[in-house]
């Protein structure tokens, strides 16, 4: 993989490479991209960027201060396997080129800062980062709203909803059954070949590849898991991630949603996280207290759950989130930590006695959010909580599902609702500002988006249950 800018113009240059495509997070979370002819990049297109117009990106500039600059990143090079002529695709961050100063609304440039912020703090040098995006595999999609309409529909061979369907040549029968879709072998598992070359795409992109298996519900549920990376890298890596399953998976006539809950009444798309922090190549989560970690890692566990209400505005970002985030389904609503417990939002992996492999899962996050961000925001919840050692509590090793009412009462719960998280946003953010990550203007500028865009449209639109409720009244 190339390194520096000259290994980037050697390779367009030795492999006789014609277009460079240059991609680029938008505010949600989506990649954007500029595909340009090879002359138009050289070495100061490393340092000053290429010229381009940001007035129509997503929360970002107004007509008028809209010329922006895209920074190639030179680590981020990799040849586009979807596109018909050799094109090399290169990740970008977002410069102003007024006062060649990084863009505070760019998310790449938020995550960077963050990992300045770290450094800043002498607490460590590295923030690790390993996230776990689940997603479903649908053989057909259809949605609209009107005003006097509207509907989703999705299917998949494998829904368990098509077991009495008439299908052609046949109906062979193997549907997983509802929550009984983890690990099942083929015929009952018919993507294992399309995970496959999705996994061995995103290998030839450069993301370091672990696994891949299906998830628990019925109807094309699937993970791929690649290997941990340092905090800016991991987010870049997720972004090829979702890219490579996506494409390869419409090669084979196939569509893929990282949405939480695509499905009713089975186990929605979480992206469980792991994390640790680092410095001078030596693990600092590794300690002799609870679940084998140090007192740092209990105290950045403590500055997840006192921000978690917060976090979630930027984890789970979505009006969609919180359909998953209910009891009953695996996802982790209740706000506790404990060794091995899947039930609780924060878990401490059984990782073995090797130092190295000492790290907390943070479960409530999903894909829906955008990585650099999400990234950004969990750091700098957990390095609140370490700067001011706050005590995570008793951890909870038992079946959270299993508990009592009132034994549920006594422990916090994430918000219910995108609004209620907006909100806990906008009531404790302190902690993001420290180190100039975040800013007052992108927090504000992210609540106003969220409401106007997602919230408030939903919150307008009659939903196809009501007239299953209310039609009669």
């Amino acid at each position: 993989m190339a390194q520096t800018p000259q290994d980037v113009l050697s390779m367009i240059k030795d492999q006789d490479i014609k277009m460079i495509d240059l991609k680029f997070i938008d505010m949600p979370g989506i990649w954007q991209h500029l595909t340009l002819f090879h002359d138009q990049i050289d070495e100061s297109s490393f340092t000053e960027g290429v010229p381009f117009d940001g007035s129509s990106i997503r929360g970002w500039k107004a007509i008028n201060e809209s010329d922006m600059s895209m920074v190639l990143d030179p680590t981020t090079a990799w040849i586009d396997p979807f596109m018909k002529e050799p094109t090399l695709s290169v990740i970008c961050s977002i410069q102003e080129p007024r006062t060649g100063e990084p863009y505070a609304r760019c998310p790449r440039v938020i995550a960077q800062k963050a990992v300045d912020y770290l450094i800043s703090t002498g607490l460590g040098d590295t923030a690790f980062v390993g996230p776990e995006a689940e997603f479903f595999i649908f053989d057909d999609v259809r949605f609209d709203q009107t005003q006097n309409t509207s509907f989703y529909y999705v299917d998949s061979v494998e829904g368990r909803w098509n077991s009495g369907k008439e299908e052609v040549g046949g109906n062979l029968g193997y549907k997983p059954r509802y929550k009984e879709g983890y690990f099942p072998v083929a015929p009952t598992d018919t993507s294992q070949d399309m995970r496959t070359e999705m996994l061995l795409t995103m290998a030839a992109c450069g993301v370091p590849i672990e696994k891949h298996h299906h998830e628990v519900a019925t109807g094309g549920q699937c993970e791929l898991g690649f290997r941990f990376a340092p905090l800016v890298k991991a987010a870049d890596y997720l972004m090829t991630y979702k890219y490579c399953i996506k494409n390869v998976a419409r090669r084979y006539g196939k569509t893929v949603t990282f949405m939480p809950k695509p499905l009713f009444n089975d186990n929605g798309s979480g992206m469980h996280t792991h994390q640790s922090i680092w410095k001078d190549g030596q693990p600092l989560f590794a300690g002799d207290g609870y679940a084998g970690l140090s007192q740092m890692a209990l105290h950045y566990i403590g500055g997840i759950l006192k921000h978690a209400p917060a976090l979630l505005a930027f984890t789970n970002p979505t009006t969609n989130s919180y359909k998953r985030l209910v009891p009953g389904f695996e996802a982790p609503v209740n706000l506790a930590y404990s060794q091995g417990n899947r039930s609780a939002s924060v878990r401490i992996p059984l990782s073995g006695t090797n130092p190295k492999a000492k790290r907390l899962e943070f479960r409530c996050p999903d894909a829906t959010s955008n990585p650099y961000l999400a990234f950004a925001a969990m750091l700098c919840a957990g390095l609140d909580g370490i700067k001011n050692q706050i005590d995570p509590g008793a951890s909870l090793d038992v079946d959270i599902y299993d508990l009592s009412p009132e034994e549920l009462a006594k422990i916090p719960s994430t918000p219910g609702s995108l609004l209620d998280a907006l909100k806990c946003l906008e009531a404790d953010h302190e902690f993001l500002l420290a180190g100039g990550v975040f800013t007052e203007d992108f927090i504000t500028n992210w609540i106003e988006y969220k409401l106007d865009n997602e919230v408030n449209p939903m919150r307008l639109r009659p939903h196809p249950y009501e007239f299953a409720l209310y039609y009669d009244c």
